[in-house]
């Protein structure tokens, strides 16, 4: 570890603090429908959008029409993800000339950029066109991400409202978030990265000769416009295989420093927005300090095992850290911090392969998302998943005073408990349920390229980005097959949707309650108590998924011993 290797961390948190303040303000202005500098040139456009729609913006919803609405947005989408991808090979914007993707790979993606997750079972460059590069996967990473904070606006403004059945309509909060928010940081965003020099075209596959004589065939095309929208969506899916270690998609110091800027700066910036629409800005602070105490000892412990390497390595004579697997551009303290910054965030993106990590830095990105991807985690899922930890943390602090929960104002009571609880136990059942049988089915078997327990974790680490909606992959894992595109859609879609409805239901739920004066005998939810028993609720959660997880690899070898045959006659 070095002074500079430490600079650069605080330098990163220092300046998303910066940003939370002034992003949550833009952004709680736009959800309230009041007038931004933008309006005069957007306001037109998203009047004439209501128009064509058909969509009274004046009109609010009920949580459950806001989550069906939400619902059948996707299925939507779903479609045209998976109609482009079989039919690619006859639509324009092709010059690669690549064929209709397989039915289950185009069905594991629609599922996967639906749900934000963008996993990525095949080489974007070798796979994809340029048409669905954009119309499909693009486009779905602009709507994906608005969807999450939306729904985020939803379960605050349930904290916010009071003696109200309504809780915002989803169809105005989506058209307000990608014309207000990410599409004009994203105009701006990807002219940067041009200006970097990350591709952005049109133009056909290059043909280069190298200095050896032999042909090279190097990949272009609309890149810039993508990888905009992959970060600060938290969408993370790359254009090329090899996500943001290739040069095309990060191309310098500069633009890997942004990218993760950009991970970071709207999931912390809701924390203030939320302070800003229940009246109190010290709740946003609390809410992000928390966030900040998990991320901090997470780019700690990850930075200090990389940096030291292993005694495997030191006996090789290999000093100075853990190179393997690194952009040597980007070097160790820039491939740990981006490793902890898009699994802290459920971006999924990734400038380092993190199945060569050493075992304690490749803990810290599994740990991550096993928590429940809420260490700002992605847009607007971030927040609402934190808030159901916050729930749960008043809950506990209510059983040791004795009395009901309260909560800026609202009355944490059975239904909220029940809901939160419901929602956060959707993650460790998918994870370690499908853990448990990618570890024993032969054909899932097949697809581990290491045996033991790092096998074993590439399976678990692949079910826990699945299920937490990051999209991450520990690598060394085929997952091109019948088996994994099937089981990773699920996973995908659980710990998507089964986490959404009780957290809208929990926003429709609060919004009817009247609103209570804070007492003496009410719970302070902007010290440090609170952030403690916070991150205490949130590490004891968290171990239902990972403490099991650990335990599992013994019982999985003696099962693998036993039921393969089992397996083989059911074949």
């Amino acid at each position: 570890m070095t002074v500079i290797g430490w600079l650069q961390i605080i330098l990163f948190c220092a300046i998303i603090v910066a940003l939370a303040k002034p992003l949550g303000g833009y952004m709680t202005r736009v959800f309230n429908g009041e007038r931004t500098f933008l309006s005069p040139v957007l306001r037109p456009i998203e009047a004439g959008i209501y128009w064509i729609s058909g969509v009274d913006e004046k009109r609010e919803q009920h949580w459950l029409t806001y989550t069906v609405a939400m619902l059948l947005f996707h299925i939507a989408g779903f479609l045209v993800i998976y109609g482009v991808m079989r039919l690619q090979a006859v639509l324009p914007f092709n010059p690669a000339g690549q064929g209709a993707a397989a039915e289950d790979l185009s069905f594991n993606t629609a599922v996967s950029f639906i749900t934000n997750t963008n996993w990525q079972n095949y080489g974007g460059e070798s796979t994809l066109s340029y048409l669905v590069q954009m119309l499909g996967l693009t486009h779905q990473n602009f709507v994906s991400a608005a969807t999450g904070i939306a729904l985020a606006m939803a379960l605050i403004r349930g904290f916010s409202r009071a003696s109200v059945r309504t809780v915002g309509n989803f169809w105005v909060d989506v058209t307000r978030c990608t014309l207000y928010v990410l599409l004009p940081i994203c105009v701006v965003y990807a002219l940067f990265l041009v200006w970097q020099g990350m591709p952005q075209t049109l133009g056909p596959y290059i043909e280069a000769t190298t200095l050896e004589g032999a042909k090279q065939t190097i990949a272009v095309g609309p890149v810039a416009s993508q990888v905009a929208i992959k970060m600060l969506g938290t969408n993370g899916g790359g254009f090329f295989n090899a996500n943001a270690a290739h040069p095309f998609e990060n191309p310098t110091a500069l633009s890997n420093f942004v990218q993760m800027l950009s991970i970071f700066a709207l999931g912390a910036a809701l924390t203030n927005v939320f302070g800003r629409m229940v009246g109190d800005q010290r709740q946003g602070w609390a809410i992000l300090s928390v966030m900040g105490v998990l991320f901090l000892a997470g780019v700690a412990i990850a930075y200090w095992a990389e940096a030291n390497g292993t005694a495997t390595l030191h006996a090789l004579g290999l000093t100075g850290g853990n190179m393997e697997g690194k952009e040597v551009r980007f070097g160790i303290i820039a491939s740990s911090l981006f490793a902890v910054v898009t699994t802290a965030a459920s971006c999924g993106a990734v400038n380092a392969m993190h199945d060569s990590f050493t075992a304690l830095g490749g803990m810290i990105p599994l740990i991550n998302m096993e928590l429940g991807e809420i260490i700002v985690g992605g847009v607007g899922a971030g927040m609402y998943g934190m808030l159901l930890f916050v729930i749960l943390a008043i809950f506990v602090a209510g059983l040791m005073v004795g009395r009901t929960p309260e909560y800026v104002g609202k009355k944490i009571e059975a239904r909220e408990v029940k809901m939160a609880m419901l929602a956060i136990l959707v993650l460790p059942l998918m994870i370690l349920g499908w853990t448990a049988v990618g570890v024993v089915y032969p054909a899932a078997v097949a697809s581990m390229a290491n045996a033991g327990p790092h096998g074993f974790t590439e399976v678990l680490y692949a079910f826990t980005s699945a299920a937490g909606n990051n999209g991450s992959a520990f690598a060394g894992l085929t997952g091109n097959t019948f088996f994994y595109n099937l089981t990773l859609a699920s996973a995908m879609f659980v710990g998507r949707f089964f986490m959404i409805i009780p957290a809208m239901a929990i926003a429709g739920s609060l919004a009817e309650k009247k609103s209570i004066p804070a007492s003496v005998g009410t719970f302070p939810t902007t010290g440090g108590l609170f952030v403690g028993l916070v991150v205490g609720v949130i590490l004891i959660m968290g171990g239902l998924t990972f403490f099991p997880a650990l335990a599992l690899g013994p019982i999985v070898e003696h099962l693998a011993m036993n039921a393969g045959n089992l397996f083989r006659l059911l074949e």
